[in-house]
């Protein structure tokens, strides 16, 4: 979230696409029907007419796969219509920058292609400069090559009539849609686009946040009360996970992971080739020697390059997919699963559950025997005489029976203390991570060589009983000031001269300048004093420097007033000669007016400008519409089907569908009554009453074409495999008009498997092994299918 929850009451517009916000985060609902009080206006844009759209002033149907097209066509609108916020475009974005007379677009294809390998070169996607490396601009919009000029040339084939040919929306639903959202392009208004799984789990899912982001650039939306491009995260700590890197290509913070090239031979090779010249980033080598100081402690020095050789480097794609194809490739013999569930969760089970079956062993952490736990077990299919790996089960804590912070959608860090002791025999996850990485040190403490060496060097200070002592771990994680034993102050200490550490720098400021003994844990903050327009500044802290809303310096005029009086979040005080307000400022160390950074909001960026154009992308500068990995029609854009870049796996078990057998699209969501992959939820009596069974839901002129009838039994088929589930009819889903063609749409919920209380089909067994071009993310939400009324 570039915002947080309790700000989304101070917005004038509400764009809900890719996610359903009255049933999956219920509590987010509370400042959207304020700010509906305020007179704002919530949109659903969703294929399935759910408990969000029936609270909506606006509904529109939109296919699954199609959000690329529906936002361009917002986009095109916009500028065809003056609705977007010129003084903010031109002086807050990089719409006046000269795009490089090598780039081109042609026929859905960017410059520099390489069809043989599905990767583009991005050299071209790049700026003109003049002599003394300064990128030229044309602040009046007028240079044919300029940004601004480029991108409209881009969406100028999203009219209106086309964009709804394609995304199946009405052309009626399309321009209230346009009109609501596009009349935030003022100062006097502010809309935000809220959004969750149904917009990234596509092959095109980065490039669906992207256009989001382009959007609300153009409409001026990007660092205001009540704007923004916000995330509504699954659970309780996703945004913290992905702080501290459960992601697979990138470290503590977000900066890149390394990799076993030439670019990363050395810490000073990643430093030249990963931190540009300006912006934010270009502290990067402070927050890497910082980092790999809280890793090896004493070890690290400059002389040894930290021991950055001793940190592991990928030599390949180690996304979830990547990892069961390697897996089912015999590449990887052990596993260990650790709050979570792939046999339920993962894209194409028949495959994932088959590589599972040809590991040497396999550990599974949970609170409950889940389905990948049983993976090997007759009621997974399976037959346990065939299957070798060794399996051993570890009982799990619950949220409650252990201590640590969680980190919302709003990146707001909040310490939740420990209620009771863990039940029986479990352990948190704490204590797991804790004792293997004490007894991998004790069994590596006698041996040398290479594969000992990283282990003996690993700093693991976190105290010598059985737990480790969290307060410890909140300190490593902020960082110390080496030469005081003190943890500093915030991220703006950090040095690349071994004298600072950091665990993870973007929360380092929340310990802040505690010599030992002291408690100055700002995650335990609870201040419910409101400290202006509901940031409430003293309770919990939010990264970065507890800072609530991202790049707030666009919220103010280019005189530092804030664009609405109604709607302050920090302006430039001439009499303090400094920035004030209601938030932390995100304005570096600018000094007044006459700074040359001043007109430059996006610091993180190294020209401080949001980002129209990018290189920043795998798959194109700009995103542009290619259809799902299956889809029943032709791309009506250009003759490139599928986005040139995603990634594709093939083999056994990945078969992709055809229209002829399997022409209806498929999707999968969430209920309120069940939880991800539903350990937690479907070995709960009450909830496994509320929702017992597998289910599928069916319009219904489908159900009508089928023979099917509400409750019947149903088989629904894809490529890959098929399920059994039970019918519900209903109005939620309609069939669309596709390029004059009538398309039928299904969806059902993904939480089902085989064990607990509430048991049924699991939906992931129909959906395929093929990921988007810049996180690998699978597409769940858009493939075909068929059913039929089962036998019987």
């Amino acid at each position: 979230m570039t915002n947080h929850w309790i700000d989304i009451q101070y917005s004038d517009a509400m764009l809900v696409i890719g996610g359903n916000p009255a049933e999956n985060h219920p509590v987010s609902m509370k400042y959207v029907q304020k700010a509906r009080d305020r007179g704002g206006k919530l949109i659903s844009v969703d294929p399935r007419f759910t408990r969000t759209s029936s609270k909506a002033d606006i509904y529109a149907p939109m296919r699954s796969g199609t959000d690329i097209p529906f936002i361009s066509g917002l986009i095109k609108y916009a500028i065809d219509n003056e609705l977007y916020h010129k003084e903010y475009v031109v002086n807050y974005t990089n719409a006046s920058f000269i795009v490089h007379d090598d780039y081109k677009f042609k026929d859905g294809i960017f410059s520099g292609y390489n069809e043989d390998t599905r990767n583009y070169d991005r050299s071209t996607w790049t700026f003109k400069r003049d002599e003394d490396g300064n990128i030229l601009k044309d602040e009046t919009l007028k240079d044919p090559r300029c940004v601004w000029n480029v991108m409209k040339e881009h969406y100028e084939r999203y009219d209106v009539d086309t964009v709804c040919a394609v995304t199946g929306t009405p052309k009626e639903d399309f321009i209230k849609v346009a009109d609501a959202f596009c009349s935030t392009g003022t100062p006097e208004k502010v809309g935000t686009i809220m959004y969750a799984m149904g917009t990234t789990q596509h092959t095109v899912g980065s490039q669906n946040v992207r256009a989001y982001g382009m959007l609300q650039l153009l409409l001026g939306n990007v660092g205001r009360a009540g704007g923004g491009v916000n995330a509504m995260r699954g659970e309780a700590n996703v945004q913290g996970s992905t702080d501290m890197a459960l992601l697979f290509h990138i470290m503590p913070g977000y900066n890149p992971a390394p990799t076993q090239s030439e670019r990363h031979k050395s810490l000073a090779a990643y430093n030249e080739n990963e931190t540009p010249a300006s912006g934010y980033w270009s502290n990067r080598p402070k927050f890497m020697a910082s980092f790999f100081k809280a890793h090896f402690g004493d070890n690290a020095t400059p002389e040894n390059d930290f021991l950055y050789d001793y940190f592991p480097k990928s030599r390949r794609n180690n996304s979830h997919i990547a990892l069961f194809e390697a897996m089912y490739d015999g590449d990887i013999k052990g596993f260990i699963t650790w709050g979570q569930n792939p046999i339920v969760g993962g894209p194409n089970v028949r495959k994932e559950k088959a590589a599972m079956e040809k590991l040497d062993w396999f550990v599974c952490m949970d609170l409950f025997e889940t389905e990948t736990a049983t993976f090997w077990t007759k009621e997974s299919g399976a037959d346990p005489s065939k299957i070798n790996t060794e399996v051993f089960f570890l009982p799990a804590a619950g949220p409650y029976e252990k201590e640590g912070s969680v980190s919302n959608s709003g990146r707001w860090m909040q310490y939740r203390w420990k209620a009771i002791e863990p039940k029986n025999d479990s352990r948190s996850d704490a204590w797991f991570v804790h004792n293997l990485a004490r007894r991998l040190k004790a069994l590596y403490a006698s041996e040398n060589g290479p594969i000992a060496a990283p282990f003996k060097a690993l700093d693991w200070s976190f105290g010598d009983g059985d737990y480790p002592d969290v307060d410890l771990v909140c300190r490593e994680i902020n960082g110390y000031d080496l030469t005081t034993g003190k943890t500093i102050l915030n991220f703006t200490q950090l040095k690349d001269d071994g004298t600072t550490s950091s665990g993870n720098w973007i929360y380092s400021g929340f310990y802040p300048d505690a010599a030992p003994g002291e408690e100055k844990n700002r995650s335990k903050n609870r201040d419910n004093v409101d400290t202006g327009m509901n940031n409430y500044l003293n309770w919990s802290y939010a990264w970065p420097l507890n800072r609530r809303i991202l790049y707030n310096r666009a919220s103010a005029d280019l005189e530092g007033k804030p664009w609405n009086s109604n709607n302050e979040v920090i302006w430039w005080d001439n009499a303090a000669g400094s920035w004030v307000g209601h938030d932390v400022p995100d304005f570096g160390a600018a000094t007044g007016p006459t700074d040359p950074g001043w007109k430059n909001p996006f610091i993180m960026r190294p020209d401080g400008k949001g980002e129209l154009f990018t290189n920043g992308m795998t798959d194109g500068p700009f995103p542009e519409h290619y259809e799902p990995y299956e889809s029943p029609v032709p791309n009506a854009f250009s003759s490139v089907q599928l986005n040139p870049a995603a990634r594709i796996w093939t083999g056994d078990y990945n078969d992709k569908g055809d229209a002829k057998d399997f022409p209806i699209i498929g999707t999968t969501y969430r209920l309120s009554e069940h939880w991800q992959t539903g350990p937690m939820t479907r070995n709960n009596k009450w909830l496994a009453e509320l929702m017992p069974y597998m289910f599928v839901e069916l319009s219904e002129e489908l159900a009508a074409e089928k023979g099917i009838k509400e409750k019947d039994k149903v088989i629904v088929s894809s490529a890959r495999g098929e399920i059994e589930a039970y019918a519900m009819i209903t109005k939620r889903f309609r069939p669309y008009e596709i390029q004059g063609q009538k398309v039928h749409h299904l969806g059902m919920p993904w939480h089902y498997g085989y064990q607990g209380i509430a048991k049924g089909s699991i939906a992931n067994y129909l959906t395929p092994h093929i990921g988007d071009a810049n996180t690998m993310i699978p597409e769940y939400k858009a493939f075909l299918c068929n059913v039929r009324r089962a036998e019987g």
